[in-house]
């Protein structure tokens, strides 16, 4: 309950900080305009900057949240974890400073496992800013990475399963850690420093927890810090495809059906689309998707579908406008979709999801890609 309640309260601090420089930003924007039929367009420029950028950290926010509670969709690969370390080395280097010195030792021939890269990345990043804060005065950051096999129990702290894994390991040179600070090291909003929020290594729990690896953390004032992330092996095999080039795909005349039970969203969907090229009809629901789409003689090319409303979920929605219409395409769009769409967190592969918040730019581009198959 403890850790609920400070969950909650740096959740309320965090965002009723954002949405303070929303609302008052907002209400600048709205006076610019009023005075007069032409603004200082550089001033309102900048205020409207200043929302865009509050917008952004608060989506951050709300991944992190989802990361830390398992609730993040993922989309899992096979991949070689040495490839994702060596992707990022260039730029830790830059994010540790001069004064701390990188270390990379990948293993020869390490073994695959299946997870999100993405996530892993956001691992590496997290661990290495947290070690770039213990060493102010410089240091040493030591990655490395090892087959290793482990003996079911045999490592009481971390409990992983028995098997093959990749062992994950992130060292510095720092000033550690106390007893009383290692115990609350994962925990939401629980910080040590004047400006961090607490997030960073719950957000790696909650990833690490998720991808059905293990994490645990060695620590002594004065001597350092060592997170270890043990991976189970996959024994599936990778079916990587060469990436095409990037594309904006122009239309041509193609319907659009956007289902969203909330009304503003599903206007400003609606606009996005509309002033995009496309022709858009919009369903307030998914019975009302159904019943929009039964009435409509023509071709609907695109499905955009919310995945949570009331009556009739996104997906229920979509498989009964398939059966009438077979070729139609389907985009869903949501918050939080797991529920519904993931097994195990995991997106579904026959399944396209754009998460909110989305830009205009996102989605069309989203929309583009999933009528091209």
């Amino acid at each position: 309950m403890e850790v609920l309640g400070q969950l909650a309260g740096g959740v309320a601090h965090e965002f009723n900080n954002l949405l303070a420089v929303i609302l008052n930003y907002a209400a600048f924007v709205a006076e610019e305009l009023a005075a007069g039929p032409v603004p200082d367009r550089e001033a309102t420029g900048r205020d409207v900057a200043q929302i865009q950028r509050a917008a952004e950290r608060a989506t951050a926010l709300t991944h992190q949240l989802l990361a830390f509670g398992r609730r993040e969709i993922i989309q899992p690969t096979v991949l070689d974890l040495n490839d994702v370390v060596r992707d990022l080395e260039r730029l830790l280097a830059g994010t540790i400073g001069e004064d701390v010195a990188l270390s990379v030792d990948p293993a020869p021939d390490l073994w695959p496992i299946l997870a999100d890269a993405g996530q892993f990345r956001q691992i590496l990043v997290n661990l290495a800013v947290n070690a770039r804060d213990a060493m102010a005065g410089g240091g040493t950051l030591s990655i490395d990475t090892a087959n290793i096999t482990v003996d079911a129990g045999s490592l009481a702290d971390a409990h992983p399963p028995g098997g093959r894994h990749v062992r994950l390991r992130v060292r510095d040179t720092g000033t550690g850690m106390t007893p009383e600070v290692l115990a609350h090291v994962f925990e939401p909003f629980y910080t040590t420093k004047t400006d961090g929020t607490g997030l960073g290594l719950s957000t790696v729990y909650g990833i690490v927890t998720q991808a059905g690896a293990t994490v645990s953390v060695r620590s002594h004032p004065g001597t350092g810090t060592t997170f270890t992330i043990i991976v189970p092996v996959t024994d599936q095999v990778s079916t990587t495809v060469p990436e095409s080039p990037a594309r904006r795909h122009t239309p041509a005349g193609e319907t659009v059906l956007i289902v969203e039970d909330q009304e503003a969203l599903r206007a400003v969907t609606e606009r996005i689309f509309t002033r995009s090229g496309y022709r858009v009809l919009t369903a307030v629901d998914g019975r009302d998707a159904v019943a929009v789409s039964a009435a409509h003689p023509e071709e609907i090319h695109l499905l955009v579908s919310d995945v949570v409303m009331p009556g009739m979920l996104g997906k229920e929605a979509a498989a009964r406008i398939r059966r009438d219409r077979p070729g139609i395409k389907v985009l869903f769009m949501s918050g939080y979709a797991q529920p519904v769409l993931a097994a195990r967190g995991r997106l579904d592969a026959d399944v396209d999801l754009i998460e909110k918040p989305f830009t205009a730019a996102a989605i069309i581009e989203k929309a583009g890609q999933v009528l091209h198959g």
